[in-house]
């Protein structure tokens, strides 16, 4: 039986809609190019191309994936980041267009007086290593370290840095934060760190809570746990005069402020949704 492209895509939006998977229609586009290996301006431009057999088993495949919560992103194994294509699996968190902030916190940072020629820049909990890839393309005279304690993550991590040819830019530790980083060090600690409480976890969407993995997002009953862990640990690798730039939600706003007491120019700065979303703070010249 043939099966025609516009049939196919048309047919797999009223399955994914049927199946209350949020935006059905990017859905079903998204696992269509990605079993035809081809882009969305090709969809639309041979609607009557018919569908092989082989690629209607895997887009079906693919759907019956989706409609069950995988992310698409660890369907096809690919998400975009600062412009970057990353390779992500169920082994590390999806980046995410908000984290792209830690990003711009630390370009607004080094505008402000710091010589990037000479920067250290530590990423801890890089996860798909998307942050300290970012940051080593807009870097390139700078010392880019990345920590994790997932060696599965780390796995990832160095991937996507030698599929960007930045692997000789950054240096990766398996490491539990910056347990194994030397002190006085870093003029830069930036992270994406777990910080959503136990007590949140019915607020967090499906497809988070069953897929992606758990100590990514979840740091303990409050969600600041790790964090706890962090702040010390940075002002240790810090040199002095160097800044601590991490992720946050609106949830944890207070006590995030309360853990960064001591701290010099503590500012909380808000996403695209006016959220609570960056805590940095600067350590102490002495």
């Amino acid at each position: 039986m043939r099966v025609l492209l516009k049939q196919a895509l048309q047919s797999s939006i009223a399955r994914l809609t049927n199946e209350h998977v949020p935006s059905p229609r990017m859905n079903a586009e998204l696992l269509l190019m990605f079993t035809l290996g081809c882009d969305r301006a090709y969809l639309y431009a041979h609607p009557e191309r018919d569908l092989t057999a082989d690629e209607t088993v895997r887009y079906d495949a693919a759907l019956a994936e989706r409609a069950r919560g995988v992310p698409a992103q660890y369907i096809t194994g690919h998400q975009e980041f600062w412009g970057m294509d990353f390779i992500v699996s169920p082994s590390v968190l999806i980046p995410r267009p908000e984290t792209e902030h830690l990003v711009e916190a630390v370009l607004h940072r080094v505008g402000s007086g710091s010589s990037s020629a000479k920067l250290r820049i530590v990423d801890v909990g890089t996860g798909s290593g998307c942050i300290a890839l970012a940051l080593a393309k807009e870097f390139p005279q700078a010392e880019i370290h990345a920590t994790d304690i997932s060696p599965a993550a780390l796995e990832i991590a160095r991937a996507n840095a030698v599929r960007h040819q930045l692997a000789d830019r950054i240096r990766f530790h398996e490491s539990d934060l910056l347990a194994e980083l030397r002190a006085n060090y870093f003029d830069f600690v930036v992270s994406n760190p777990p910080y959503v409480g136990e007590s949140e976890s019915d607020q967090v969407q499906l497809e988070v809570r069953k897929f992606e993995p758990r100590n990514a997002v979840f740091a303990g009953p409050t969600g600041t746990e790790i964090i706890a862990h962090l702040i010390p640990q940075a002002r240790s690798a810090l040199k002095p005069g160097g800044w601590l730039i991490f992720e946050i939600s609106g949830t944890i706003v207070e006590p995030v402020k309360e853990l960064l007491a001591g701290w010099n120019e503590l500012e909380i700065m808000n996403d695209l949704q006016s959220i609570p979303r960056i805590a940095q703070g600067r350590k102490m010249n002495s």
